[in-house]
């Protein structure tokens, strides 16, 4: 799923757009004890319950595809029978009204789901009557030609407030506040079937998780039979290891401001286009060649991107890019730069030694003063 594809669910939870049809949860305390269940009618809630119900939804829509949002593929065994994909499809079909099928996904999510303290498993049924497009993008309202049926799972912690002091309004006095009990933001979810160009996609799920360095995989790998991608960081410190290992002993800073260059226009040529931007072994050494790295140290580059990330690992150009900054570090000093302006930093040899050069203009502040930069004089 895009960016654009996940926004349209998201715009379905508010008071004009719902459609959800049933909501269902189940209250589990830290030993993996099932406290409570409970399965309403959604639109039969009071309307304060289904505003926050409102936010924690979109919360599980929300975040970066590729990073906490991840579109995952079943495999093809687990559409087969008594397969996980099967089984949500079972889930889904059932409209959340079948409680044995429902039962019986608690105890999946309790038995592969790793969190110390109480959460809660929350779970709606939604059959969204998708409107069409006109060629220029335009929404036609009255012009439905398919219905997104889905349901939709979030795993809230569920935690005690902080003590303190409350003013009850009645006496006009303050008192110990009564702690109470307060669902969380979601840690973790997933949108099944996907909503792939605009419509139902029973092959994927959209996966989420508030950390992408700790995503439950698990609970992935147990509820959705999928197979987790390299989390953001780690294609990061992968990215950083393939340019390591492929130069050596010989980086080079000019080599690495190129790939940094090279990367930021990759990003912006391709701001426009709503899929993300993956590279994929062919495309990295495309890169580094493209950068300045020479043909010897690229010898080897196939076996160091299989050990490193996987021979059919593709890599998010967001995730191993820094856009924001360019920096220059070394034991005893820090130099940020405009990632735009990284021309403005080189290094140069001065009676021997190495050295970074920063090109500077009139405009130049220590520690927030303002100093005057002595223009150099032009011999007569």
């Amino acid at each position: 799923m895009i960016k654009q594809e996940i926004n349209e669910i998201k715009r379905l939870y508010t008071p004009s757009n719902c459609s959800i049809t049933r909501i269902c949860g189940c209250y589990v305390d830290g030993e993996k004890n099932k406290k409570t269940t409970f399965k309403e009618a959604f639109l039969s809630l009071p309307e304060e319950e289904i505003f926050k119900y409102f936010e924690l939804l979109r919360k599980t829509l929300s975040g970066t595809p590729g990073k906490n949002l991840l579109n995952l593929e079943f495999p093809l065994a687990s559409e087969e029978e008594g397969g996980t994909q099967e089984f949500l499809l079972r889930l889904r079909d059932s409209k959340l009204k079948d409680d044995t099928i429902l039962d019986e996904f608690y105890d999946k999510v309790i038995g592969s789901y790793e969190y110390v303290g109480n959460y809660l498993i929350l779970i709606i049924h939604d059959a969204y009557d998708v409107p069409g497009k006109t060629t220029d993008g335009l929404t036609m309202e009255d012009a439905s030609d398919t219905v997104y049926e889905y349901i939709l799972c979030c795993i809230c912690p569920v935690n005690l407030s902080k003590p303190g002091l409350s003013y009850d309004a009645e006496t006009n006095e303050f008192h110990n506040r009564v702690r109470d009990w307060i669902v969380e933001v979601p840690e973790a979810g997933f949108l099944f079937p996907a909503f792939n160009e605009r419509s139902s996609d029973i092959h994927s799920t959209l996966y989420y998780s508030k950390n992408p360095e700790e995503a439950h995989p698990e609970f992935v790998d147990f509820i959705l039979g999928a197979v987790l991608p390299l989390s953001a960081g780690s294609q990061k410190e992968t990215f950083h290891t393939l340019v390591a290992e492929t130069l050596g002993d010989e980086a080079d800073y000019e080599v690495i401001k190129n790939i940094h260059e090279n990367l930021t226009e990759m990003i912006e040529e391709h701001k426009e286009i709503p899929e993300p931007l993956m590279l994929d072994k062919q495309q990295v050494k495309n890169l580094f060649e493209k950068s300045g790295v020479q043909e010897e140290k690229l010898s080897d580059f196939e076996k160091l991107y299989d050990a490193a990330a996987g021979e059919h690992t593709s890599l998010l150009v967001d995730n191993v890019a820094n856009t924001r900054t360019f920096e220059v570090k070394t034991p005893d000093v820090v130099v940020k730069v405009n990632p735009e302006r990284a021309d403005l930093v080189n290094t140069v040899m001065i009676e021997g030694r190495r050295c970074l050069v920063i090109e500077i203009n009139d405009h130049v502040e220590v520690n927030g003063i303002q100093i005057h930069v002595n223009k150099p004089q032009q011999s007569s």
